[in-house]
């Protein structure tokens, strides 16, 4: 088997295609639960936020850099951590503080917040801790990222979904309320389908370097996760806004992340095996924590 740094996955154009619009989807299905008042809210009480803004853009993306110094991977395996470090929150982590009993606005918001932040932080971020580390270097240098179409793609993919799903829920919040959850069920269930045939279809691939890969994207994600918690706790934030920052940092929109990998990096597969790993596992894991979480009230 090819090194993982130099195996491009198979992904067709149409599969390419299909992608874009299933981030969509998801993203405007959590879109129709934001309201302009969550903003408002963010007004009288912003800490919490920018506790968690920090730890999204700026913790984050710095402890993925330490594990990557302990852990030494390869170029493309790091690149696909950073990469994912880099995104904003992941549609599915509302839900689940919703689930853990945690500050469900406050996710919304970071949520919607990030989303629109990660048009310039997520280019960025990729450019500059990716740049630190020499394997991952080489592999920016050789592809000659141009932050400015990553810029792009990501409004295009995110923003749009964004703004049409609040513009909906502000002109017709009975119609928004019919169809929120439904959507948001099934658009996760057919972005996970997805994941799955794509896995299927570069099955060889995966079982090649899964045995590498996996435990790495494990103990990045249970990182993320404890270091939202914590920072949340070390800033003094009350358990039920902890419970929100921890899921926040550690659910991932790894969707987007598939979609510049296969979009600028031509379907590196180090890094799509750990975004698309990463896709799975912090569902489990998010559902995991929220059982966890759930067993008792938290203080607000």
């Amino acid at each position: 088997m090819s090194d993982v740094d130099s195996v491009l996955l198979n992904f067709s154009p149409g599969s390419m295609v299909l992608l874009n619009a299933i981030l969509a989807i998801v993203m405007f299905a959590v879109a129709i639960e934001i309201q302009t008042a969550d903003f408002r809210a963010l007004l009288r009480t912003p800490k919490p936020f920018l506790v968690g803004i920090f730890a999204q853009f700026l913790m984050l993306p710095a402890v993925t850099f330490l594990l990557v110094l302990a852990v030494q991977p390869r170029g493309s395996i790091a690149l696909g951590l950073i990469l994912v470090a880099a995104c904003p929150g992941g549609n599915i982590s509302n839900f689940i503080t919703h689930r853990a009993g945690g500050n469900a606005a406050l996710s919304v918001s970071l949520t919607a917040f990030s989303t629109i932040g990660s048009v310039v932080l997520t280019p960025v971020n990729i450019a500059f801790w990716g740049g630190l580390y020499e394997p991952s270097r080489a592999l920016l240098t050789a592809i000659e990222i141009n932050p400015v179409q990553v810029a792009l793609t990501v409004s295009l993919m995110l923003l749009v979904p964004l703004m049409l799903g609040m513009t909906l829920n502000a002109k017709a919040p009975l119609a928004a309320t019919t169809i929120r959850r439904p959507l948001q069920i099934l658009s996760m269930a057919i972005f996970m389908a997805f994941i799955g045939l794509a896995l299927t279809a570069n099955w060889t691939f995966f079982t090649a370097f899964a045995g590498e890969i996996v435990p790495i994207v494990v103990a990045h994600n249970a990182l993320a996760l404890t270091s939202g918690y914590l920072i949340a706790t070390l800033t003094g934030l009350s358990p039920y806004d902890r419970r929100a920052l921890s899921i926040e940092t550690g659910i991932q929109n790894s969707g987007l992340g598939l979609v510049l990998i296969f979009g600028f990096f031509q379907g590196l597969g180090g890094m799509a095996v750990v975004a698309a790993f990463w896709g799975v596992w912090h569902a489990v894991s998010g559902l995991a924590l929220a059982k966890w979480f759930s067993r008792t009230e938290a203080a607000r």
